[in-house]
């Protein structure tokens, strides 16, 4: 019983433990690249990648084959002892062995080795783009379930202050010093900021339901930490866009992948212009054979299979040299054609270095711009809480209308929201600059 109890109350302290858990950024995105479908799909290209590399090595080594067969014969043969023909029943085969060997081939085998270990880093960096967009998904929707967050609380005090409103115009109402028109606004309002209080509830639960899916973990009892949010001149590390492209030609897999598009189109031009070389090949194969006669007179009998096998052994080695002539000129159409694919991977590695630095160029010009309006919104909110807190003191003594105070309220909230939009808009922006300039976006 005792035992019982004490499994009991170490699975109730593990949900509850787990129920209470905070996700970290980094967390998140680790499990997202641990467990994220696509990804998996992509690790398994490497191994595909590698595989092909051993295939390609392969090519260097000699095939060797072994064959064996077999006949049953009925009826007349002829006997080259007597030159008779006589109807017996026979049974032979042959066993062999062969091996060839390709000595050259115009370079084909190294350089379809060297394109398939350029297989193996291409899908590395198709692995590793893959991750940096993940990566990237997961920090801007854990960003969307904090700024839900946020906006939540506002609401939630909205709606405290609108309740504790309602108490006191009840009060004043009864003591005759307000018309029942100025109660019933309060309460309309009252009753718009809870509604409000749900409306921002729904928006957090599906920023988490988006999150989750994008984890792949249940939605239930999911939270997430908080970040800390530096001062704009503190985060804003670089002079211009310029210096973040030309970090980011140095470590953005895209670019990386397209230069690696441009040694593998050198190399289909290096195997194509081998159609034009001869192929030299090699040759060698060991074989013999054996057959019983199964009609034989009593007391004759057949030469034992291992005295036939080594009386009938043969040996031969060869070579093949095979000279391309004219081949209906497939082989210059495939050159030229191999030719046109490296210009078009040239072409591709400047338009992926454009559209790097047209992004790099939009994403500083809106992180200076988020930095700016993260500022102003400071600015503004401070602005709107000072008045605010002038106004509640107006009000309280019968100095300002409900109307005229409703207008200060909503001004603070709006600044509240404008402030919590713009920070979770420059927290953004900045990674994304960071992500290009190849910083950490986790911390």
């Amino acid at each position: 019983m005792k035992t019982k109890i004490i499994l009991l109350s170490t699975l109730l302290f593990t949900v509850f433990a787990f129920s209470q858990k905070k996700w970290t950024l980094k967390e998140c995105v680790d499990h997202a690249i641990k467990n994220n479908i696509s990804i998996k799909r992509n690790k398994l290209s490497v191994e595909i990648s590698k595989k092909q590399v051993k295939s390609s090595k392969a090519n260097f080594l000699p095939s060797v084959n072994g064959s064996t067969g077999g006949n049953l014969n009925f009826g007349s043969t002829f006997d080259p002892v007597t030159n008779d023909r006589v109807s017996t029943t026979t049974f032979g085969g042959a066993l062999s062995v062969g091996a060839s060997y390709t000595v050259f081939n115009g370079f084909r085998n190294l350089n379809s080795y060297k394109q398939a270990k350029l297989g193996v880093e291409s899908s590395m960096l198709d692995l590793e783009i893959m991750e940096n967009d993940i990566s990237l998904q997961v920090v801007d929707t854990y960003l969307n379930v904090l700024f839900a967050k946020e906006n939540l609380e506002v609401a939630k005090v909205q709606s405290e202050i609108s309740t504790k409103q309602i108490n006191r115009a009840k009060a004043q109402f009864d003591a005759g010093a307000i018309p029942k028109g100025d109660l019933l606004n309060i309460q309309s309002t009252a009753a718009n900021d809870s509604q409000n209080v749900v409306t921002q509830e729904n928006a957090l639960n599906l920023a988490l339901l988006r999150l989750s899916q994008l984890l792949q973990v249940s939605y239930e009892n999911l939270d997430i930490a908080k970040i800390e949010t530096d001062t704009p001149s503190s985060t804003l590390l670089y002079n211009n866009s310029r210096e973040v492209y030309n970090k980011a030609l140095t470590n953005r897999p895209e670019i990386d992948k397209a230069k690696l598009n441009i040694k593998n189109a050198e190399f289909n031009i290096e195997i194509a212009r081998s159609g034009y070389l001869p192929t030299i090949s090699t040759s060698a194969n060991i074989g013999s054979n054996y057959g019983y006669s199964l009609d034989l007179p009593p007391g004759v009998s057949n030469i034992g299979l291992f005295n036939q096998l080594d009386n009938n052994l043969g040996y031969g080695i060869g070579f093949n040299i095979s000279v391309p002539i004219f081949n209906g000129f497939r082989n210059d159409a495939n050159v030229e054609r191999s030719k046109i694919e490296k210009l078009i991977s040239e072409n591709n590695l400047e338009s992926e270095k454009l559209r790097l630095q047209q992004t790099i160029e939009q994403a500083f010009l809106d992180s200076k711009a988020a930095a700016k309006t993260f500022e102003a919104a400071q600015v503004s909110l401070e602005a709107q809480k000072e008045a605010f807190k002038n106004a509640q003191a107006s009000f309280d003594y019968g100095a300002m209308t409900q109307f005229d105070y409703d207008q200060v309220r909503n001004r603070l909230v709006n600044a509240e929201s404008t402030l919590i939009r713009a920070k979770y808009d420059y927290i953004f922006k900045t990674k994304v600059l960071k992500f290009y300039y190849g910083e950490s976006i986790l911390d």
